[in-house]
């Protein structure tokens, strides 16, 4: 299927691994024009270069901490009339809620709830004088069902959920459009570090936490990068318009919950 945006100017946050690369192959894939943040210089520039010599489309790769004022200026610098925007950031780690304090709860508010919302002020109004726009926000499962030591994470990401579910109705008349996409179990850097949180607590393996893992998804696996960024892609395309506000599960029918 032709998307129909190419030639369309797609941010990508933390879209050097795991699910923002999944995104951004398949946004490259449909020709746009990728603007690739990462924090790893290393990884980030390897990342843009082999997708761009993949594709044939533009990967230009902004380093630094999305969080941060300094990248996020740095970000609009290099695309100063973005048509989408993929919000995506690193989660705090699994911890027993007890052993977080005041920094560590304000941080992650930044990084899951604020950084986001920022980002979306800095590109809604050209989006909407533009006559198209698409925003995805690479949420989470636990914003629906509870995961053991992902509470700060779960609670940001809610906020964030909540904080722009009126905003998005505030320009669905402008061709502009906000949801967000909610991973379950996928195979990224992000579960493993779940699962040894979980082999700590319950002293088991690491191993026999992912078997477990495993048998509770209807699936019978974890998700792909690939596979998350095929829905985000859609979710950006020009077919998607009459879509905003809405929260997509993909996690293998993990959550069981019909509605």
């Amino acid at each position: 299927m032709d998307l129909g945006i190419s030639g369309k100017n797609a941010i990508v946050c933390a879209g050097s691994r795991g699910l923002g690369r999944g995104c951004a192959e398949h946004l490259a894939d449909a020709g746009c024009n990728v603007f690739l943040n990462g924090r790893n210089e290393e990884v980030t520039k390897n990342t843009a270069r082999e997708i761009s010599e993949r594709t044939g489309s533009t990967v230009i790769p902004v380093l630094g901490d999305i969080s941060l004022p300094e990248t996020q200026v740095a970000l609009m610098e290099q695309c100063p009339e973005p048509d989408i925007l993929i919000n995506n950031n690193g989660g705090p780690p699994s911890r027993d809620f007890r052993e977080l304090d005041r920094e560590k709860m304000i941080d992650g508010v930044i990084q899951n709830m604020i950084t986001p919302i920022e980002l979306v002020q800095k590109t809604m109004d050209g989006m909407a004088e533009r006559g198209f726009g698409r925003v995805v926000n690479i949420t989470s499962l636990s914003v629906y069902s509870a995961i053991p030591g992902l509470d700060l994470s779960s609670g940001a990401r809610a906020g964030l959920t909540a904080f722009l579910a009126g905003v998005a109705r505030g320009v669905a008349d402008k061709n502009v459009t906000i949801n967000q996409v909610l991973p379950g179990k996928m195979d990224t850097d992000r579960i493993r570090g779940n699962l040894e949180f979980l082999a700590k607590k319950n002293g088991t393996t690491v191993k026999e936490e992912a078997a477990k893992s495993v048998s509770a998804i209807p699936a019978k696996r974890f998700g792909t990068a690939s596979e998350f960024g095929a829905l985000c892609a859609f979710l950006c395309s020009a077919h998607a318009g009459y879509i905003t506000g809405q929260n997509f599960l993909i996690d293998g029918g993990l959550n069981p919950n019909a509605f």
